[in-house]
């Protein structure tokens, strides 16, 4: 069972972390090193290049807590209303130890009373970036990257020969035509 530090990200999970460490202070210190961990050992990817097996924001993922029975639950921005028992927050310590993980993989946590306890993804039963490719796959839709110029997840949109309202109707188009991130308050 691989136990490891490093985890892979996505852009927008990278970002959401890093503003959780620049922006709320952290009083726990548990917290405070996983975080640091998490952000000091990450691979960022765009959301098109997440593999499947990888726990993102909103996934929901079977884990195992040391040799306890698998548990299911989706990684949440925050505690929503009305879920109670279905979501496990970043906000809480095992939320952010699994974010970023891949099934097999395995993170050692400290607890409240100064032991260890490992979590350890067994599956990643519901990955928004994956589903939003079958989605799009489904559809017809070009599979993402055909759009890739220069690398992963860019595209150009505005070149500077062009005329200023043309550049400007191309960004709204490339907006329109799929970008449908709801942003981290819809996690």
């Amino acid at each position: 069972m691989p136990t490891t530090d490093t985890c892979q990200l996505t852009t927008k999970d990278y970002t959401i972390l890093e503003v959780i460490r620049e922006r709320h202070p952290i009083r726990d210190e548990t917290f405070s090193t996983i975080l640091q961990r998490k952000i000091s050992s990450a691979v960022v990817m765009f959301r098109e290049d997440i593999p499947a097996n990888v726990v993102t924001l909103s996934s929901r993922v079977a884990y195992r807590v040391n040799d306890g029975p698998a548990e299911t639950r989706i990684v949440a921005h925050d505690q929503m209303r009305g879920l109670v028992g279905m979501l496990l927050p970043i906000t809480n310590p095992r939320g952010l130890a699994l974010l970023g993980l891949a099934e097999g993989q395995s993170m050692c946590i400290p607890t409240a009373d100064g032991s260890l306890e490992t979590l350890t993804v067994h599956e990643v039963v519901y990955q928004p970036e994956a589903a939003r490719r079958e989605r799009l796959k489904l559809a017809g839709v070009a599979a993402p990257g055909s759009y890739r110029l220069g690398g992963p997840g860019l595209r150009v949109v505005h070149r500077s020969d062009e005329p200023h309202d043309e550049a400007q109707s191309k960004v709204a188009a490339a907006f329109d035509a799929g970008f449908d991130d709801p942003g981290p308050s819809a996690a």
